[in-house]
């Protein structure tokens, strides 16, 4: 069998996938927001598996570590947002956040009016936990507002104050996108927030949240106080498919259901922004885990998290197969016990990947 020159130089062997060069394969643009600590390796796992997909993807790199971030400040910011609505798409690695830096995520959502941010939280089989039920749960949370909006101030030597946002817009972009999910999963959607106590903001974003139900009268919706509900998902998560919240309150509850799934670092996220009549005007993917640095350079992280938020953005762009391909080869891998240390299997990140690659082409090939 013939071989050709890899998209990182050297030769493979073609895949039942790559011998489709005879037909033009669908070309996208990517941007590729790099970070610090693992951000390199989760990248290369990325790259590697882009190699075996039927479809090509042009990867348009910006630097946002922290040493650019220091040196370039505005100007990066400027070019990462000029690319990304050129692009419309990106996928995003962890960055650090530091005392003199302001969350470059925050950055980018307010830059780009990402009002709505989805997390995916599913049981992997194949990794042990300390929670013995099955979860399925979307997260829909505002991305915007809430007490992240305003960092607070002092009052006096013995007070701090902070405001706490909540928007009409964004919050009907969010009720919107959770209605639309659970069409797409034929299940209900739970609005969740403190809404008697924060009579105002909550109140508001119940409001909205109760108006678009009623343009979805087939979808199954009720709202829960969100400290109830808490409590509720650890003693029945099977009543729970899609949840929309205010920003803060989504922030707590995926990272709790990741906790419960096994690891923090294993759930992507996506952040959506909208055109004033609903359609999505640019997406951004990443892995929800953070930069790592005491293993970083070691070929010891767990690429799911970057490879689950590539299955995201392929869904987004259309690419549903390849989608399907990746995340199934992924969560079969880790089922058969072909996993990273962290969740008690023994292969390195580049070999954990190896392991996925060949399962994306098995499920890619014709039967």
């Amino acid at each position: 069998m013939r071989e050709r020159a890899s998209p990182r130089g050297g030769a493979r062997n073609l895949s039942p996938v790559a011998s489709q060069r005879f037909r033009p394969l669908k070309s996208y643009r990517v941007v590729e927001l790099l970070g610090d600590g693992i951000s390199a390796e989760l990248s290369r796992a990325v790259h590697a598996m882009s190699e075996v997909l039927p479809l090509r993807l042009e990867f348009v790199p910006v630097d946002l570590s922290e040493g650019s971030r220091a040196k370039r400040g505005a100007e990066l910011y400027d070019e990462a947002e000029r690319q990304m609505r050129a692009c419309r798409v990106s996928i995003k690695y962890p960055t650090t956040t530091t005392s003199e830096d302001a969350s470059p995520n925050k950055i980018l959502r307010d830059r780009c009016q990402f009002s709505v941010i989805h997390r995916p939280v599913t049981t992997i089989p194949g990794i042990q936990t300390n929670f013995n039920k099955s979860i399925d749960i979307d997260v829909v949370r505002i991305g915007t507002g809430g007490t992240y909006e305003d960092a607070g101030r002092r009052i006096g030597p013995d007070t701090a104050v902070s405001l706490r946002v909540i928007e009409r817009l964004p919050t009907r972009h969010a009720a919107r996108f959770a209605f639309k999910l659970a069409m797409v999963r034929k299940a209900g959607v739970v609005s969740s927030s403190k809404y008697t106590i924060q009579k105002g903001t909550d109140g508001l974003f119940e409001e909205v949240c109760g108006n678009v139900s009623q343009d979805y009268p087939g979808i199954p919706y009720r709202r829960e106080l969100f400290d109830s509900m808490l409590a509720n998902i650890i003693m029945h998560p099977e009543r729970y498919s899609v949840i929309v919240t205010p920003n803060e309150y989504g922030d707590f509850l995926s990272d709790m259901l990741c906790g419960l799934i096994g690891s923090v670092g294993l759930g992507d996220s996506a952040s959506y922004a909208f055109h004033d009549n609903g359609v999505i005007s640019l997406a951004m993917f990443d892995p929800a885990g953070g930069t790592a640095p005491d293993i970083a350079g070691k070929n010891l992280c767990n690429p799911t998290a970057a490879l689950l938020a590539l299955s995201s953005l392929l869904r987004h762009i259309g690419e549903i197969d390849a989608s399907r391909a990746l995340r199934t080869a992924l969560l079969d891998a880790i089922a058969a016990g072909e996993k990273t240390g962290d969740i008690g299997g023994k292969l390195k990140t580049d070999e954990f990947t190896e392991v996925v690659k060949r399962r994306v082409v098995a499920q890619l090939s014709p039967a």
